[in-house]
C-alpha cells in the first residue's frame, strides 16, 4: 500500500516538473515571438510614431501641403557626427521626396552603426512612408570617413482625408544612431569583406613611409 502511494507521489512530482518546464519554455517562446509581433503591430498601427515601409513611390498627389522637419541624434558611445543636410522641406501630400543626412566617423577605428527612427506627432506615423532609407540596414564607416545617407519618402494621400490629421501641419522625422559594438562590427565585416579591404587600403595610405 505504502509502495503504491510512493509511486503515485513520484508520478505526480514528475507531472508537476514537466508542466513547470513546459510553462517556462512556453513563456520563453512567447517572449521571443513578442518582439517581431510588437514590431508588426507598431508598423501596422503607427504606434509610437513608427513609420511605414513602402515598396514603391506614391502615384497620387493632393494639394494639401505638409512640412517635414529632420532631426538627428547619436548615442554617447558612438564617435560619429550625424546631421540632416536640410532642416525641413515642404511638400504636397503624396509627393515623392528625397532628403539627405550625413554621417562622419570621428574616430581612428571602423564602426558599424544602426539608426532607429520615429515621427512626431506619433499619430502621423501610419501615414509616413519610406521607400528607401539608410535606416533599413546597418551602416559602416571607416576611420574619418564621411558618407551621405539619403531617405526617400512620401506622406500617404489618405492623410488628407483623415479628420484626426486636420491639425497636423508639420511632421518631424527623427533618427538616433546606435553603436553596434564589437560583435556587430565583426558580423558586418564577415558578411562584407570588401569593407575591411577598403579600411585597410585607407589605413595604409595614411601611414607615413618608413614608419
Amino acid at each position: 500500500m505504502e509502495r503504491n502511494q510512493g509511486r503515485d507521489q513520484q508520478g505526480r512530482n514528475k507531472l508537476v516538473a514537466l508542466v513547470s518546464v513546459g510553462t517556462v519554455v512556453g513563456m520563453l517562446g512567447l517572449s521571443f515571438a513578442a518582439v517581431p509581433l510588437y514590431r508588426v503591430f507598431c508598423q501596422v498601427t503607427g504606434y509610437g510614431g513608427t513609420t511605414q515601409r513602402a515598396e514603391a513611390g506614391s502615384v497620387k498627389v493632393v494639394e494639401r501641403l505638409i512640412t517635414v522637419r529632420f532631426n538627428a541624434d547619436v548615442q554617447p558611445d558612438l564617435a560619429w557626427r550625424f546631421q540632416p543636410e536640410q532642416r525641413a522641406v515642404t511638400v504636397k501630400v503624396g509627393e515623392n521626396a528625397l532628403a539627405f543626412y550625413s554621417a562622419e566617423n570621428l574616430s581612428d577605428a571602423p564602426i558599424v552603426g544602426q539608426a532607429v527612427y520615429n515621427v512626431t506627432p506619433e499619430k502621423a506615423g501610419i501615414y509616413f512612408n519610406k521607400v528607401a532609407c539608410f535606416c533599413f540596414d546597418q551602416q559602416f564607416l571607416s576611420p574619418q570617413q564621411r558618407a551621405d545617407m539619403p531617405v526617400s519618402f512620401y506622406v500617404d494621400p489618405a492623410f488628407a482625408d483623415d479628420p484626426d490629421m486636420a491639425d497636423v501641419k508639420t511632421i518631424t522625422l527623427s533618427y538616433t544612431f546606435f553603436n553596434s559594438g564589437e560583435d556587430g562590427l565583426k558580423d558586418y565585416l564577415e558578411n562584407h569583406p570588401e569593407a575591411l579591404a577598403a579600411t585597410t587600403i585607407k589605413t595604409e595610405m595614411k601611414t607615413p613611409e618608413g614608419s
